[in-house]
């Protein structure tokens, strides 16, 4: 199978090449940047372009089976600050990528989107893929939309997409800068002696899931014939206290926590409904919240050493 790879040089991106490439399948990635995170470089082509580079896109899409779409310009804590921006780069950006597949009879998509986001704030123990979607942040907002046109474009010209939502993931190849990403960013500060700013009191929930798991439905998903939208996360949720308090077992070193004012945008409890995904793809997480810190914490300490 030929897969091209939107953000394949990216945290999540990357991790997909690698297990597209073990299980054999010839891989094209299309990045804004070449900084190639992935050691594995048999058997991909690389394009290097922003996505509204309709040129270039076209002819990465040349005799490509399936796109996995895994680009994003903004992160939720930013993207209201231009939401314009968040949807000329990404939305629009999207809509002409899915002219092209259209025009190239390119059929099958995966699409990234973001079961943190797209939900809203929601009163529920576990979210199913049902719920209403009330997104408070333009990245969801956009998520959504691309998710509407998805659909739109099934029924008028036969695409065969799948949506997965993950929770928040975390692990190998994340950026520590603190934008996006709150395990990796206190890791790194922890290495550091950097004091912890939690935004509100830390009570707020989610659910993370470590990347290698999602790497791995993301493969199945790909490697699939189903049409659907599925939740994607750990299984269960964790307020940023209990986060806080996994990374200094698992790292041995005290944390010095600093308690911001909470943010608007902040939801107080966000944790997925994974029994579709499980059922559909038999796929279930491996990998516990202490585990995923400690392998995440081994390559921040390795990096540093």
């Amino acid at each position: 199978m030929k897969v091209l790879v939107l953000g394949g040089n990216g945290f999540i991106g990357s991790h997909v090449v690698d297990n597209l490439l073990s299980a054999g399948h010839f891989v094209r990635v299309f990045d804004r940047s070449d900084n190639r995170m992935t050691n594995n470089q048999g058997n991909v082509e690389y394009f290097i372009g922003n996505l509204d580079d309709t040129l270039l896109l076209a002819e990465a899409l040349t005799d490509i089976d399936v796109v996995f779409h895994g680009i994003s310009t903004t992160v939720p804590s930013t993207s209201n600050i231009d939401p314009i921006n968040d949807v000329e780069t990404n939305l629009i950006a999207t809509l002409r990528l899915l002219q092209l597949m259209r025009e190239m009879s390119i059929p099958r998509i995966v699409f990234l989107s973001s079961g943190g986001t797209v939900y809203g704030d929601v009163d529920a123990d576990f979210i199913s893929e049902g719920h209403t979607l009330n997104p408070v942040c333009s990245y969801g907002v956009v998520k959504v939309c691309i998710e509407n046109y998805l659909t739109m474009f099934t029924k008028l010209h036969g695409l065969r997409p799948i949506v997965l939502r993950p929770s928040n993931p975390y692990g190998e190849r994340q950026g520590h800068v603190g934008v996006q990403g709150v395990i990796g960013t206190f890791l790194s500060k922890i290495q550091k002696h950097e004091p912890l700013e939690v935004w509100g009191d830390g009570s707020v929930v989610r659910d993370f899931i470590y990347v290698g798991d999602l790497s791995q439905i993301c493969l199945k998903a790909i490697e699939s014939d189903v049409v659907g939208t599925f939740n994607v996360g750990g299984g269960c949720g964790y307020s940023i206290k209990e986060v806080i308090e996994t990374i200094v077992d698992v790292t041995g070193v005290d944390a010095n926590v600093v308690f911001m004012p909470a943010r608007a945008f902040d939801l107080n409890r966000v944790v997925l409904d994974i029994s579709f995904a499980s059922k559909i793809f038999n796929w279930r997480p491996q990998t516990s919240l202490p585990q995923g810190i400690k392998k995440t914490w081994h390559e921040i300490t390795y990096e540093r050493a």
